[in-house]
């Protein structure tokens, strides 16, 4: 029996791609794409996936948030992301909303399917240095860690305003995308400037870009 897998990436190329390996998995079947959030909720009750591999960068809202609205609306969906994205930064936020595992763009092919394997198995996947990290947050008996990243830092919706202001929207339209006010949204840059260390808006964007295109600051 083939499982039914669907993709979420913004990216054509990176879809078109990803679909041409998992089809050389025999009982790997891509069943649908999207290139967005609001699409891939729109397909995915069409095409009724076992597995949704997401990554966290889309256009209109975050890949966190992405998962929580699946978790919501189709439950028996698995959820999976794979993004270019420092594991240290998000997959601890992947599992809190839901997602049952976290995969870099820079794996080698064999472990994509190998990750995909393991949450249809009913596991979670993440690295070894990943899983070994989380077992001593969760136990307490780990050093209290220093983030990796300034971003660490950031709550999941100071992430994801972040991400949109990468996208190059400015502070009405994230309003409106989040449907929340402009005045909340203010205050979410101020305090993304500040964790940052960021000095003024223009600052803010430049980085934002640069994050959302190379998964770097």
């Amino acid at each position: 029996m083939s499982h039914r897998i669907f993709i979420v990436d913004d990216h054509p190329i990176s879809r078109m791609g990803l679909a041409q390996l998992l089809r050389l998995e025999q009982d790997i079947e891509v069943c649908g794409e999207a290139g967005s959030a609001r699409e891939a909720l729109d397909r995915i009750g069409e095409s009724k996936p076992d597995l949704a591999l997401i990554d966290i960068t889309l256009p209109d809202k975050s890949g966190l948030e992405l998962i929580k609205d699946i978790a919501a609306m189709y439950p028996k969906v698995l959820t999976l992301v794979l993004s270019m994205h420092d594991e240290q930064l998000y997959a601890e936020r992947v599992l809190r909303a839901g997602g049952r595992g976290y995969i870099m763009k820079e794996a080698a092919p064999e472990h994509l399917s190998r990750a995909i394997r393991r949450v249809l198995a009913g596991d979670i996947y993440v690295s070894d240095a990943m899983s070994m990290r989380l077992l001593k947050l969760f136990t307490g008996k780990g050093p209290e860690r220093t983030p990796a990243s300034p971003l660490e830092r950031l709550s999941d919706r100071e992430m994801e305003v972040f991400q949109l202001i990468g996208h190059g929207k400015a502070s009405r339209e994230i309003a409106e995308q989040l449907c929340i006010s402009i005045r909340t949204i203010d205050a979410h840059r101020a305090h993304i400037k500040e964790k940052l260390g960021l000095k003024d808006a223009t600052e803010l964007v430049r980085y934002a870009v640069r994050w959302v295109e190379t998964g770097t600051m």
